[in-house]
């Protein structure tokens, strides 16, 4: 009876979970290896050359600037696909450069919980991630909350496309 009551009085949750591309998630999904997004901050140095070590940010657009290199789209690709593009292209500078990139800081990817939860906001998505776990991070549902009304909201380049989600099936098991 009691869960049938605390059924009826929720109203109203909107949950979005925007990530910054789907092609990159789904790439992510199926190499585990992590795809680069904009807001990353990395590190790009190339043994034995001092002036060749930098802390860069990736832009919205999804590049970023090197020294030698110049612009390099970033986003999208794996750090490994990262260092062998820029090691190419110093190739014409230098002869068999050793590049090593390291994530400083994964800034790219956030998921956005608005609606009826306890902490709505911004949360880093460091790792694949459900929407039971970006509710719990919102410190879950408020009692008005419409638990089968929950739509995610995802985002392909200027398409967005919005997936209904039936929290009550989830709690039924």
């Amino acid at each position: 009876m009691e869960k049938n009551r605390r059924l009826a009085i929720l109203a109203g949750l909107a949950l979005a979970l925007t990530l910054a591309t789907q092609p990159a998630l789904a790439e992510t999904a199926s190499t585990d290896a992590y795809m680069v997004e904009p807001g990353d901050i990395l590190e790009i140095s190339v043994w034995r050359e001092e002036g060749l070590e930098k802390q860069v940010v990736v832009r919205p657009d999804g590049g970023l600037s090197f020294p030698l290199v110049g612009n390099v789209q970033a986003s999208g690709k794996s750090i490994e696909a990262l260092q062998t593009e820029v090691g190419e292209k110093l190739k014409r500078y230098i002869p068999d450069p050793s590049v090593t990139v390291a994530v400083l800081k994964l800034d790219g990817n956030k998921v956005y919980v608005i609606g009826k939860v306890n902490r709505p906001g911004e949360f880093p998505a460091t790792r694949r991630m459900d929407v039971m776990q970006a509710l719990s991070m919102a410190g879950g549902m408020t009692p008005y909350a419409a638990a089968n009304k929950i739509r995610i909201l995802r985002r392909e380049g200027s398409k967005q496309t919005a997936i209904p989600f039936a929290y009550g099936d989830i709690e039924k098991g």
